[in-house]
């Protein structure tokens, strides 16, 4: 099948990889998430190096055409202990060093962050972005085996977190909150704390996520706003025998208490 998006119906894969395993389509994912950014006047920011992708803790969800040939979206869940901080510690450090501890301390349980989230205009509103990536990134933490998930939310991303479960972590920043990636734009602290579980999630989130994990390939038709798209799900992470979390959480270790400030253009919402 040809890389042509039907903007009626569209359909498209969701399929779910360990990033090491896979460069070309993190290729694909590098160039599309910065044209996105580039489009929206972000030029600098923390990862544009995408050192993520020899990341042996990166785990990569992305939507693509069904040839593989083009993504549309995409999203990362990096788990503390692979060969790079969580982008959130390198985004906040230096507007709170609490940052690192809180994340050690939920790392020796096994825990990641959510992020890099992002969809072209080209498949805009019908909920791949704001939906679709973000319940599957739940649905596979399980199968990477952490017990908590950060992530750092846009304003108009904290209701939807809330709704998969997460809660707003008070402890850092202000109140949670930061003045980041700028100082006209704020950013809130999130944790997911039962995954496994989402205790705290609305019944209809958990039970979408819960049908994902029993079903990890399926396809199915999803509608949002009275917009549908069909979308064929393989969200089992392959080569997961290769996968050691124990040794990532073995890799975590308390950071240098002395922390180098950064000019506020440096961070990257979208890292």
């Amino acid at each position: 099948m040809e890389s042509y998006l039907n903007k009626e119906k569209p359909e498209v894969r969701l399929r779910a990889f360990r990033a090491i395993d896979d460069p070309e389509t993190c290729a694909l994912f590098v160039e599309g998430h910065k044209n996105v950014l580039t489009s929206i006047g972000v030029t600098k920011v923390t990862s544009s190096k995408n050192e993520w992708v020899d990341n042996p803790g990166a785990f990569v969800l992305i939507v693509e055409s069904l040839d593989k040939k083009k993504v549309y979206g995409g999203v990362r869940i990096h788990v503390a202990g692979g060969s790079q901080p969580l982008p959130i510690e390198e985004a906040t450090k230096a507007l709170d060093p609490a940052i690192t501890t809180l994340v050690y301390n939920y790392a020796q349980q096994g825990t990641g962050e959510f992020c890099g989230l992002w969809n072209s205009r080209e498949i805009a509103g019908y909920g791949v972005g704001s939906i679709f990536l973000s319940r599957a990134c739940v649905a596979i933490s399980t199968q990477i085996g952490i017990k908590s998930i950060f992530a750092l939310c846009a304003p108009y991303t904290v209701q939807m977190g809330i709704n998969s479960g997460y809660e707003i972590e008070t402890s850092i920043g202000n109140n949670g909150t930061f003045y980041y990636p700028k100082l006209d734009l704020i950013a809130t602290t999130m944790i997911l704390k039962d995954p496994e579980f989402l205790s705290k999630a609305v019944e209809e989130e958990r039970e979408t996520i819960f049908k994902l994990r029993e079903n990890l390939t399926i396809t199915r038709l999803e509608e949002l706003r009275k917009k549908q798209i069909e979308i064929h799900y393989e969200i089992q992470i392959p080569n997961l025998e290769n996968w050691d979390l124990k040794a990532a959480i073995a890799n975590t270790s308390l950071p240098s208490a002395q922390v180098k400030t950064q000019d506020f253009d440096e961070f990257d919402i979208f890292s």
